[in-house]
């Protein structure tokens, strides 16, 4: 792959929680902005990875394990154990060859992605992912958090004491919270850079990153949202996406920036107001794709010579 690509990568929530904190509620910063982590953005597209069988490396799973008093617990596996698992190794170890494990980790399409930090005993890795991901914040200016009341059908079986209330509360069915954004639209900034791996390639342990790497993560962070439909997650979609091809040296900024969200009446605006920056260096630029919801949405742009596709359908617009 001899190309840089920069972009933007667009997330809807209608009464979803596309990225929670510790207490629930939507991610904000410290002066009150709504925004989702890369984390957030990451785990429904290694998800999707997965469900098509591709070998992920960083994504949780589980293992039951018998404990010293013979119970067996449902716990998560280590990182350790994880990579044992998917290239069937007896002991990490005992494995002291890091070109055979640096050949792994490239071999799993998370990491040939977005890299790795593989800090185990013996095997102190760190790699820069092709792939890098921004912070995507809201830029609807009108959203908020609503909190939900949701009854359980059990009643809570713990002791409650003996006062009388407690009793009575004991056999009534126990609360549980939802907390939802009543809308929110958030913009990721992307970038792909395929030297990321130059000197891995030299070391004879990855063949770089190529454009089958490039297609799978663009096909993937298309759709995954859309595909991901937990339970705080429906309502959550991808409604934008935009890709800049460019020469190899060519360096932009973050496209993010140049975004504007409009709310309508009908249809939503979503604006891309870097047409001076994007024509000024066309002839370093070999494609513009914009990809969106034609149904809820309307793109307003000045960048010229780019092609439009409906992001469900891919079909051109």
């Amino acid at each position: 792959m001899n190309k840089r690509v920069y972009g933007i990568l667009g997330i809807s929530s209608i009464m979803g929680n596309w990225n929670a904190d510790f207490t629930g509620y939507p991610k904000t910063t410290s002066s009150g902005e709504v925004f989702g982590s890369d984390k957030a953005f990451k785990y429904p597209i290694k998800r999707m990875w997965e469900n098509q069988g591709e070998k992920v490396l960083y994504i949780k799973s589980m293992k039951l394990s018998e404990g010293k008093k013979g119970e067996v617990e449902l716990i998560p596996r280590s990182l350790k154990e994880r990579y044992e698992y998917i290239f069937n190794e007896e002991d990490l170890k005992k494995d002291k060859d890091s070109k055979k494990v640096l050949t792994n980790l490239f071999s799993t399409i998370d990491v040939k992605n977005f890299g790795a930090t593989f800090a185990e005993e013996g095997n102190n890795i760190s790699i820069t992912g092709a792939v890098q991901i921004g912070q995507g914040f809201n830029r609807y200016e009108d959203s908020y958090a609503e909190e939900q009341q949701i009854l359980s059908p059990f009643r809570d079986a713990s002791d409650k004491g003996n006062k009388k209330e407690d009793q009575e509360e004991a056999k009534s069915s126990t609360l549980g919270t939802k907390i939802v954004s009543n809308e929110a639209h958030y913009f990721y900034p992307f970038t792909v850079n395929p030297l990321a791996y130059k000197e891995f390639v030299e070391l004879g342990v990855t063949e770089g990153y190529i454009e089958e790497d490039y297609r799978k993560f663009k096909e993937a962070s298309l759709c995954a949202a859309t595909s991901f439909a937990t339970n705080s997650k429906v309502g959550c979609e991808n409604e934008f996406a935009l890709f800049v091809e460019t020469e190899s040296n060519l360096y932009l900024p973050n496209l993010c920036q140049y975004v504007e969200f409009e709310k309508g009446e009908e249809k939503n605006t979503i604006s891309l107001n870097c047409g001076d920056l994007v024509n000024s260096l066309r002839d370093r630029i070999s494609a513009v794709e914009i990809y969106y919801n034609p149904y809820t949405t309307e793109i307003n742009t000045d960048i010229e010579e780019y092609k439009k596709y409906n992001i469900f359908t891919k079909q051109e617009v």
